[in-house]
């Protein structure tokens, strides 16, 4: 396809004086949507330059342009938008000649678009509609002012498109200009548009329950303003139009949001921004006020109830005595009511709007005083009254009159005095309270009332020791001290003390006093009536004067006998065992059964109907030891021994003997077990042990006898016999004895053994060419062999596969 080629007009031609480059260059400079233009570097030699536009993916016509030598910047028209160009730059000789030439690429801006309306519905903004272009990924609103002053350019995706930041009715030239990746379009032809007027900013009260009043500054340019109001929550509306600058509106629900909306009117009649502000009303006046007292801490208060009011955001109650109290959805409490004061009391709802009529007020008389002084008076022993004066406000009066033990009286009366009933030994507190509708006063003094203290009734005599009574009763109210005595004949012994006990001590064993409790105090003294009470001291002590052994497990005591006739003494010996005992009316008992081993401390006590007397001075008593358990005699060699056993209690030492006949062995040790020598084989033996205590004391023991093992026979010698056969020899020790041969070699072991009392026995098949222990030891009744007997080495060697000489090697020692 033949390419269209159309001469264009050269628009720019800017001449530089530059120095030449080797190479040609060429860039874009600027692109609108049907123009480019295009810088380039000159080039040496070059009469002129040659600057073409041929469209990339389109049959649309090339466009060029021809420039002078001095030439470095010019422009090329009648392009079409939105198109991808190939623009190259040529240069040429006068020959027209191309001598260098480059490329590059660029895009046209997109169409012009075309404003279609531009409107202003607040008072800071006007929005654009306009034509949208192909190609075009975003678009420019420029917007300035008549005396541009204030120009501004916003960049929108689409169409319509808003201008912010703008004043409020001010007249505006407005254009916009499309944008792709190579530039922007020309701007479209200008709209002019103004501005709407601001909003009126409303400040809004409520004077009362039932009234909202708005106002505002007066708005420039503004003719006419239009205000709507709405109860929240409500689909209906009240619309009016004013030009003043406030506006009432009455007859509206109290404690209720409303929302006012405003709006300015221009002189051309466009309607402004809207402002909106919501205002509740003052709240209703609260109903069905109620006082109660009640107690806050440790003081009094006025709770304050009422029925609440709509759209309350709190309360105020108020008393006539300056105090007050709020909440924020009740009830609240009036703190503090002083005893015998009358208040009057409203309450006032409040809100953001304000507060609401106080309500009708309310009286209240709060409780009276507390009844003082009190005064006490004892009209006869037994009888008493209380009295108080007149208290304000006061009703009725209950007196509580409460016995330290506990016991409380009651008393309610319109009069001024109470009468009750009192006893010695006691203290009274006394209290008066006063009352009335709105409760009881606080409470008041109290009167203390001491009376003659009483005489203990359960008086306790024990005895601390031998010399010493312990006397206890309970306490008596009112009793500040106690006086005790205890009189023996002649002799008074006194103690005087707050606490109910007392110690009499120093008093004779074995002996009656009359003991008496006399409770005091510095208001009535003491009381000289009290019961006398008769109490004995413990007995007397007694002595151990000795400890006899009456038979191998029973001891005799003898001891002191100092107390009066029908005293009984009681002996007891005490060990780790536990303790054993025996009773007397006389002198001396006996203990039985007491165990071995065993070390005591013996004492005496003596036993009266007052009690124990101290126990005696203790002596030791020490009983013989126990004999060992476990006795074992095992023989270690055929003259040697090992007899053990276990521990014996109360032994430290023990002798160990074996008897026989023949004599006797001997050994002392503190250990368990003895190691005795001097022994003969075949012997019967009697086993012995005798166990010492430390002091001396002596048990002798006798056990099973004991036998010593055959004696190992002697001339022990192997010949050697027909058929690969070994015959052991050895002289007898006589008797009817069991042996046993033994061969030990290298290779194979061999045993034989005679009938009891035989001295031979053949092993047959014996392995010649090796060296055999032999060992002929007698065995012991349950059958083992007797382990101590010695061994003998023959050597045996082969005479072809027959044995052959058999050599004795000598003697070796059991390993």
């Amino acid at each position: 396809m033949a390419i269209k080629w159309l001469a264009v007009i050269v628009l720019i031609g800017i001449c530089s004086q530059s120095s030449a480059s080797s190479e040609i260059t060429v860039n874009v400079f600027m692109v609108t949507s049907k123009s480019m233009t295009v810088r380039w570097s000159r080039f040496s030699g070059a009469s002129s330059y040659k600057i073409t536009a041929t469209p990339k993916n389109s049959l649309d016509a090339s466009a060029f342009a021809q420039f002078g030598a001095n030439s470095v910047m010019g422009s090329i028209n009648s392009l079409t938008p939105n198109i991808m160009y190939i623009i190259k730059a040529e240069a040429m000789d006068n020959s027209l000649n191309i001598l260098s030439q480059a490329e590059v690429e660029e895009t046209t801006a997109p169409e012009v678009p075309t404003i279609h309306m531009a409107t202003s519905k607040q008072s800071e903004s006007m929005t654009v509609e306009f034509t949208r272009v192909s190609g075009a990924t975003s678009y420019v609103l420029r917007a300035e002012n008549a005396d541009l002053s204030f120009s501004s350019e916003t960049e929108v995706s689409s169409s319509p498109g808003t201008v912010v930041n703008l004043q409020a009715y001010t007249d505006y030239t407005l254009s916009v200009m499309s944008v792709n990746s190579g530039g922007r379009s020309q701007p479209s032809l200008p709209v002019e548009a103004k501005t709407v007027v601001a909003a009126p900013e409303l400040n809004s009260t409520s004077p009362r329950n039932d009234t909202i009043v708005v106002g505002w500054e007066p708005v420039d340019h503004a003719v006419l303003y239009t205000l709507s109001i709405i109860k929240e929550g409500s689909d209906s509306q009240v619309k009016l139009n004013t030009t003043d600058t406030s506006v009432t509106f009455p007859d509206l629900e109290a404690g209720t949001t409303y929302c006012i909306k405003s709006n300015a009117w221009d002189p051309e009649h466009r309607q402004g921004d809207d402002f909106t502000v919501c205002q509740i009303t003052c709240p209703p006046i609260p109903g069905f006020i109620e006082l109660q007292l009640t107690m806050v801490g440790s003081g009094a208060g006025v709770s304050v109830s009422w029925t609440s009011s709509r759209g309350a955001g709190g309360y105020l109650a108020l008393s006539s005595e300056g105090i007050n109290c709020t909440s924020t959805t009740g009830p609240c409490s009036l703190v503090p009511v002083g005893c015998g004061q009358r208040h009057t009391v409203t309450v006032t709802a409040i809100n953001v709007g304000g507060p609401s009529i106080p309500s009708a007020p309310e009286e209240f008389i709060a409780f009276p005083c507390p009844p003082e002084p009190l005064r006490v008076e004892e009209t006869e022993a037994g009888n008493c009254s209380v009295s108080w004066d007149t208290m304000l406000y006061a009703d009725t009066y209950v007196a509580f009159i409460k016995r330290d033990d506990g016991q409380e009286e009651r008393c309610n009366t319109t009069s001024t005095s109470c009468n009750y009933h009192c006893q010695c030994g006691y203290t009274y507190l006394m209290t008066v309270f006063a009352f009335n509708l709105a409760g009881s006063s606080s409470p008041g003094p109290v009167l203390n009332y001491t009376t003659l203290p009483c005489c203990p009734e359960d008086v306790f005599i024990s005895l601390a020791s031998s010399d010493t009574l312990e006397i206890m009763w309970s306490a008596v109210r009112g009793a500040e001290v106690y006086e005790t005595r205890a009189v023996d004949g002649s002799e008074v012994i006194l103690c005087n003390d707050t606490a109910p006990v007392c110690a009499l001590s120093d008093l004779s064993c074995n002996s009656p006093y009359s003991v008496l409790v006399m409770p005091c105090n510095e208001i009535r003294g003491c009381n000289p009536t009290c019961t006398a009470h008769t109490k004995e001291t413990a007995p007397c002590s007694p002595e151990v004067l000795g400890v006899a052994q009456t038979n191998g497990t029973s001891f005799t005591v003898s001891f002191s006998a100092p107390n009066t006739a029908g005293a009984i003494y009681r002996v007891s010996a005490t060990g780790q065992d536990g303790t054993h005992t025996c009773t007397s009316n006389g002198t001396s008992c006996e203990i039985l059964d007491l165990p071995c081993g065993q070390v005591y401390e013996v004492i005496v006590i003596a036993t009266t109907s007052a009690g124990d007397s101290l126990p005696s001075y203790s002596i030791p008593l020490e009983t013989a030891p126990c004999c060992p358990l476990s006795v074992n005699v095992d023989q270690v060699t055929q003259a040697m021994t090992n007899v053990t056993w276990l521990a014996a209690r109360g032994a430290q030492t023990y002798l160990t003997s074996l008897t026989s006949p023949r004599g006797t062995a001997r050994c002392h040790t503190l250990d368990t077990n003895c190691l005795m020598g001097c022994i003969t084989c075949g012997t019967n033996y009697t086993v012995g042990i005798e166990a010492i205590s430390r002091t001396g004391q002596k048990s002798e023991c006798t056990y099973h006898g004991f036998s010593s093992s055959a004696c190992c026979p002697s001339g022990v010698k192997l010949y050697r016999m027909a058929n690969n056969t070994l015959r052991a020899y050895w002289r007898s020790t006589g008797g009817l004895h069991k042996y046993m041969a033994e061969m030990v070699g290298s290779q194979s072991n061999y045993t034989c053994a005679p009938p009891p009392g035989g001295n031979t026995c053949d092993v047959s098949e014996i392995m010649c060419g090796d060296v055999y222990k032999v060992v002929v030891a007698p065995l012991t009744q349950d059958g083992a062999k007797v382990q101590f007997c010695p061994q003998r080495m023959y050597s045996v060697s082969c005479s072809g596969s027959n044995v052959g000489m058999v050599i004795y090697r000598g003697k070796r020692s059991l390993d």
